[in-house]
């Protein structure tokens, strides 16, 4: 084999995205993995102005400088939107060619979305199991002088020679109740789930009829199911309830808008090969609850799935947290993303459950 086929050959495999401009900025060549990247081809590029595809912070005029120059530079994170609309996050290197091959710029790109992703899916599961823990510790201080109180409390109740006084160790007593309950509720499900074959939208059409049969025709409940998706192992129940606390925060931010069509898509896809925080999944279930009310402000919304965080006045701040929970016992993960007018939890469950 001679060595210039050789190398285009090496650039054709290689897994890092390739582009070479000249002078004039025009595309000389491009490997596959630089086409999947910009989702188009090098014949398409070719035809087009290099400042009209290689959207990167208007960096036409860093490209010339180096070029001038001759000096590499390199770009973290930078934000780049193909020809199809999509923004991604990439890393990208710039090396002028030695004089000898004429002025050829070398651009190395190399997606950074995945590794983002990973890093957040980490800090969100590392957070979660932070808080559970915090929460059981302080569950723990909190029942034993609960249970005290309350037991103090009912013998009281027996001592007491007036009936009307009982009213007093009846609110001491009902009041310790209630909170042993909602620390209960702040560590989520306490049991080990059941698992048995479980269908996902046998489980979302049950959580839309008790949401339509709340709300009425008020806010219209849109579906779009992937028929393909198989059923997998999980906690029904459990499963409800963490859908049931996420659909319910759409139908109350809705509820509490002024949105003129209020409305909440229900949609169901298979992902192939995603990691789930440091784990690969060959298949997962994702579920995406969608609704188009105001949207989550920016400061909550990193802190949404920890309890007792809640953006209405009347919230709890509970439901999302246990959902975390509920989804954390079937190895999967819940996420959100979250603009003016539109809001989208993001369920994801592995279908290959051990």
């Amino acid at each position: 084999m001679k060595t210039p086929d050789l190398h285009k050959h090496i650039l054709d495999n290689l897994s890092t995205a390739a582009l070479l401009v000249d002078g004039q900025l025009q595309l000389v060549y491009m490997n596959p993995s630089a086409e999947m990247l910009l989702e188009a081809s090098a014949r398409r590029l070719r035809q087009l102005p290099f400042h009209s595809w290689f959207l990167v912070d208007d960096e036409s005029e860093a490209l010339k400088g180096a070029l001038d120059s001759g000096h590499p530079f390199t770009k973290r994170e930078a934000k780049l939107t193909t020809l199809t609309g999509r923004e991604i996050t990439i890393d990208y290197s710039v090396n002028p060619m030695p004089e000898r091959y004429g002025r050829l710029v070398l651009i190395e790109l190399t997606p950074r979305d995945r590794l983002i992703r990973i890093s957040r899916e980490e800090e969100l599961l590392s957070n979660h199991e932070t808080v559970i823990s915090l929460v059981r510790g302080l569950a723990h201080e909190i029942k034993n002088p609960l249970g005290g109180l309350r037991g103090a409390a009912q013998l009281l109740e027996r001592e007491l020679p007036d009936e009307a006084l009982h009213d007093y160790t009846r609110v001491i007593i009902e009041e310790a109740d209630r909170l042993r309950n909602l620390v209960d509720r702040m560590l989520g499900p306490h049991k080990m789930p059941r698992m048995e074959e479980v269908n996902i939208h046998s489980i979302l059409e049950h959580v839309s009829s008790l949401v339509i049969a709340e709300v009425g025709g008020q806010i219209h409940i849109q579906r779009d199911y992937d028929p393909s998706l198989p059923e997998f192992m999980g906690d029904r129940e459990q499963l409800i309830q963490a859908v049931l606390n996420i659909v319910r925060n759409s139908m109350q931010a809705l509820q509490e808008s002024d949105v003129e069509e209020p409305r909440i898509l229900l949609r169901t896809r298979v992902v192939r090969n995603l990691t789930l925080g440091a784990e690969m999944h060959r298949l997962v279930c994702c579920v995406e609850i969608t609704d188009n009310g105001p949207g989550i402000p920016e400061e909550l919304l990193q802190k949404i799935f920890y309890p007792m965080v809640s953006g209405r006045a009347i919230g709890t701040g509970l439901g999302l947290s246990i959902a975390q929970s509920v989804l954390a016992q079937h190895r999967g993960l819940i996420e959100c993303r979250s603009v003016p007018g539109e809001t989208c939890f993001q369920l994801l469950i592995p279908l290959e459950q051990q």
